[in-house]
């Protein structure tokens, strides 16, 4: 059964209460690092500990929230985040210790488990079942503006009022957006979510006949490492790409001017996998993404910044298709059913690797300078070789379907 209410409408309110959410959380240090540490007389890299802080709680509380999604739906849960968000930002805002720093972002870490891309895609496939697909496509096209509009409006905030004022503005517009927007999502209790996905072939598939349980074991463990690394890498160069392009020979200026295609790139992105690659299998194009990086990082630097735009383009356009698959093949592989949970389970590697890819890519620029993309290049191999292992069959019919 389809949920009630208009689905242009409910794709519209998710996207723009998860651009706030992602403006107000993921892209928050990037402008207030400065100030906060300034302000609490600490370095910048406590800061951004915290924030990795954060993310790591987000990886342990993912599977909780994709559990009661999976029971109570997605409007609950994502209304009760965008409270845990205002609560954290404004004490964040109040924040004069590092102790009380560490706390605001560990709560932050908890809406964010909660409110961020899985819990969203778990909300869809709790609306729509297999359906999904193009919903989860629609939500990340215009969520993948919330740099695009974080950024200026943390600066402008930061400005005008500080810091401090800044943490109590998206606070605010968590109260009065986010959650009347996540109010205006349908209840999904007359939903069904346990119907077999159907979807074009990508090559052969796999009998009916291989078991369930081996099957989805190894399955499980190839999208996690999938996810994971391609997370790292994504994390990676949002914190580094200016300086890896200055250590591959580009300006300053030429650096900061490649960063920016990224954003665009990524929507590209999206934009091709909800036109011409919603026609093929979406593990089709999850293996033409994976290659995106890899591909842009060897022209870089074979050509040197020459063809740093290029990289740029690229590897957005690969993350921007590979942040949909990360919705669309475990709902391809494993089925609606259990989908949220089992989500936050395959995520919970992928954020950890995400805390520590700052770090761990920012040790490799010191040390290897631009040759530090080899190790995101062989990431991305190696995930594109995952993605060779993995094999398309459809979901497992539910023996009895769920009332």
């Amino acid at each position: 059964m389809k949920a009630s209410g208009p689905r242009a409408s409910v794709v519209a309110a998710l996207g723009s209460a998860q651009t706030l959410a992602w403006a107000s959380s993921y892209y928050l240090p990037a402008v207030l690092a400065g100030p906060i540490a300034r302000d609490l007389g600490i370095d910048v890299a406590t800061v951004f500990a915290a924030f990795s802080f954060a993310l790591i709680v987000s990886a342990l509380v993912g599977p909780w929230s994709g559990r009661a999604i999976d029971r109570y739906g997605g409007r609950p849960v994502l209304m009760a985040t965008s409270l845990a968000f205002a609560g954290a930002l404004a004490g964040l805002g109040l924040a004069t210790t590092p102790t009380a720093l560490f706390a605001a972002w560990a709560v932050i870490g908890v809406a964010m488990g909660g409110g961020l891309y899985e819990a969203a895609f778990a909300t869809l496939v709790r609306l729509y079942g297999p359906a999904a697909r193009n919903p989860i496509t629609g939500i990340t096209l215009i969520a993948g503006f919330a740099s695009t509009v974080g950024w200026p409006l943390s600066a402008w905030m930061t400005t005008h009022y500080g810091w401090r004022g800044a943490c109590f503005g998206w606070a605010a517009l968590h109260l009065s957006v986010g959650l009347p927007l996540y109010a205006f999502l349908p209840r999904a209790s007359a939903t069904r979510a346990d119907a077999p996905v159907s979807l074009p072939p990508a090559g052969k598939r796999v009998p009916a006949a291989v078991p369930g349980a081996a099957r989805v074991s190894a399955t499980s463990i190839l999208l996690a490492f999938v996810f994971a690394v391609t997370w790292f890498t994504s994390t990676a160069m949002a914190a580094h790409l200016p300086r890896m392009l200055q250590a591959a020979g580009a300006s300053l200026a030429v650096a900061i001017g490649v960063g920016a295609l990224v954003g665009p790139a990524q929507v590209a992105g999206r934009l091709l996998e909800f036109g011409l690659l919603r026609r093929v299998h979406p593990l089709l194009s999850a293996r033409l993404a994976a290659l995106a990086h890899p591909a842009g990082a060897l022209l870089l630097l074979a050509g040197g910044s020459a063809l740093a735009p290029l990289f740029a383009i690229l590897h957005g356009a690969g993350n921007g298709i590979l942040t949909i698959a990360k919705g669309t093949l475990p709902l391809v592989f494993f089925g609606p059913a259990g989908y949220g949970a089992r989500q936050g389970w395959l995520m919970l590697p992928s954020r950890i690797a995400q805390a520590f890819a700052p770090f761990l890519f920012g040790l490799a620029l010191d040390s290897w300078g631009a040759r530090a993309l080899w190790l995101t290049c062989g990431l991305g191999i190696a995930a594109f070789a995952a993605l060779m292992a993995l094999r398309n069959h459809p979901a497992a019919q539910p023996a009895q379907a769920a009332a």
